[in-house]
């Protein structure tokens, strides 16, 4: 007669079976360490961004309607703050913070192409009433240069302004500071442009032959700061510089692959992500990750480059105030997801930075 205690022994595991068990804790193990990675990471990223409701800062009643739904218009700014880490890159620590760039990126229904326009930051514009990054008001006012805006209140003060220039409703916004601009070009291994004339270097800026050149991050911020040195020295001149860089960036990310190599991507998404501002709709990974994969047919040899079109003040030179009539039928056509005429592309007032400099051509092995 068998025992109770007989019945209920269990025979014992195979040499195969502790095995198979072992690896199966092992492969869960594996597997929840990596999701606790993929989490930490995706915290890590989406904590690195900091962002703004534009809607809450400017008043959804304030902001021009959507005219075309599955159009995207975006404005990118560059922060030219001297203080911090962006003050050892160049110059030494200046105060305040100003936008020293600014685009308009309007990505048409279909996603096939896209225009930017560049906003001089010497244009003389008629400022909203904004609320400051404390929640204070700051009164409107005519005559004020455009970069000043974001000093004195911020970005969301910046996208109404914008707004209210053009408009055209502003989908999201993406603030990169100079130290992030630095280490995102960096991550990429560096950035192609090609010059058909010398670079200076006058007044601290870059030196460079004619001819093609790999930039790594402190060059390349150079390369957007130069203004003397290149062309007629003027901000305008220096507007054809960065639309050139912007190209040759994007064409960089296009043909690295980023998007479909992780660690490519995890190295991209890091350094841009740590001094990012967005609008709250951008502010995670996620979000930004499913946006930029929107946006993967467009091509950036076919991107147009644009200055907003402007005339020379007759009261101080050295500023320039909107082209209405030619700025009127580019916004126009911006917001209709039209293609804009030619008409609307001749500036008035023209610098001299853009026509010698050339983006290389997008493909597999760029010069370097």
């Amino acid at each position: 007669m068998t025992s109770d205690s007989a019945a209920t022994t269990k025979p014992p595991r195979s040499r195969a079976s502790r095995i198979r068990r072992g690896l199966a804790w092992t492969a869960a193990v594996v597997v929840l360490g990596a999701a606790g990675s993929g989490w930490w990471v995706y915290g890590h990223l989406s904590g690195n961004i900091d962002s703004v409701d534009l809607d809450r800062a400017i008043g959804a009643d304030n902001r021009p309607p959507k005219v075309v739904e599955n159009a995207q218009n975006v404005l990118v700014l560059g922060s030219d703050s001297r203080a911090g880490a962006n003050g050892e890159l160049d110059h030494g620590d200046v105060s305040g913070a100003r936008s020293d760039t600014a685009m308009l990126v309007h990505i048409p229904e279909g996603r096939a192409r896209a225009t930017a326009v560049s906003i001089p930051r010497d244009t003389l514009i008629t400022r909203p009433e904004c609320k400051d990054r404390d929640g204070g008001t700051v009164p409107g006012a005519g005559r004020v240069m455009f970069n000043s805006v974001y000093s004195l209140a911020g970005p969301a003060c910046v996208v109404k302004t914008v707004e209210q220039l053009s408009g055209i409703r502003v989908d999201h916004f993406v603030e990169v500071d100079f130290a992030g601009f630095k280490g995102l070009v960096d991550a990429l291994g560096g950035v192609t442009v090609t010059l058909d004339r010398p670079m200076t270097g006058a007044k601290g800026g870059l030196k460079l032959d004619a001819g093609t050149h790999r930039l790594d991050g402190t060059a390349s911020l150079k390369f957007v700061r130069t203004r003397y040195g290149y062309g007629d020295g003027s901000d305008l001149g220096r507007i054809g510089l960065q639309q050139q860089f912007l190209l040759a960036m994007l064409s960089e990310i296009k043909k690295q692959d980023a998007l479909g190599n992780p660690a490519r991507l995890y190295r991209l998404a890091d350094a841009g992500t740590k001094s990012l501002t967005t609008d709250s709709d951008l502010a995670s990974l996620t979000a930004l990750s499913d946006f930029a994969r929107s946006m993967q047919g467009v091509d950036p040899s076919t991107m147009e480059t644009i200055m907003l079109p402007v005339a020379y003040d007759k009261v101080d030179p050295n500023r320039v105030v909107v082209a209405e009539e030619k700025a009127s039928q580019l916004w126009e056509a911006l917001r209709n997801d039209r293609k804009v005429p030619a008409s609307a592309k001749d500036s008035p007032a023209k610098g001299g930075g853009g026509p010698g400099a050339k983006s290389p051509a997008p493909g597999p092995s760029p010069s370097s």
